[in-house]
């Protein structure tokens, strides 16, 4: 098997991927890399919600799912969302499968706290050997994040962020990324070649890293404390691959000596 890629984007960045980024995606595959895509898709959950008249609510960050949110986040994720990631894939050379945690079953989960926010999930299982099995095809699974209780009966919502982090871990992959609509994290303009956990929450502290980055970065700081030695940050908008290295900010737990961009 060759070395497994973990990538994960959410669904506001679905419709801006450039053909440069899914050219990258082939590069890696050329490359001896194994692709792997973990997808959210909160922006289209929102407005399919409001064309239903459905209300939601957010805890913490999380939305609560009911039981009304929760079908509209199934029609969603894992019908045009993943729908739309495959063709891609599948227009610039690549073959793709689209996954739930379902099909298999891929995945487990247990509810978080039920009372507070209903059928939103973490997950408690991941069947790597289906995984292993489906990329020996030398297919790319497109994973929507939802997945059955033990039961095998009830869905539940998992946060795309954690949901990667959880793949990536169990499949002991040698990278994950997080796309994003900028090259990396930046100081004073520049592109930051690694950092280190505690330099990224001082950013987050002095206000460099701000708004929408920070929901990912943390979720990067988190796939690290879940067992990942590194993790990066990428552009969805460009070339993620450039003379056969992998272009963004590798965030490490530990600083070490490495090269501007990491090696394919």
């Amino acid at each position: 098997m060759s070395k497994i890629i973990v990538i994960k984007f959410g669904g506001s960045m679905i419709d801006s991927l450039s053909d440069e980024f899914y050219e990258g995606i082939k590069k890696l595959k050329d490359g001896g890399w194994q692709p792997l895509i973990v997808h959210g898709g909160g922006p289209a959950i929102n407005q399919m919600l409001h064309n239903l008249k459905i209300k939601s609510e957010f805890h913490n960050g999380l939305r609560k799912t009911t039981k009304a949110v929760m079908d509209v986040v199934e029609m969603v994720l894992s019908g045009s969302m993943t729908n739309t990631i495959v063709r891609n894939v599948n227009n610039h050379g690549l073959s793709a499968i689209g996954m739930t945690g379902f099909d298999g079953p891929l995945l487990e989960a247990k509810p978080i706290d039920f009372e507070k926010l209903g059928y939103v999930g973490e997950i408690t299982h991941v069947n790597k050997h289906l995984l292993l099995k489906v990329m020996a095809l030398g297919m790319i699974p497109v994973i929507s994040p939802i997945a059955p209780g033990a039961d095998g009966k009830i869905s539940y919502n998992i946060n795309a962020d954690t949901a990667a982090g959880s793949i990536a871990t169990a499949l002991e992959a040698e990278k994950l990324l997080f796309v994003t609509d900028v090259p990396g994290i930046l100081k004073n303009e520049q592109l930051m070649e690694v950092a280190t956990k505690s330099e990224i929450l001082d950013l987050i502290n002095e206000g460099t890293i701000t708004g929408g980055m920070i929901p990912k970065v943390k979720a990067a700081l988190d796939s690290l404390d879940e067992g990942m030695s590194e993790v990066m940050i990428v552009s969805g908008n460009a070339h993620i691959v450039s003379e056969g290295k992998i272009i963004g900010t590798t965030i490490k737990k530990e600083l070490e000596e490495i090269p501007y961009v990491s090696s394919i």
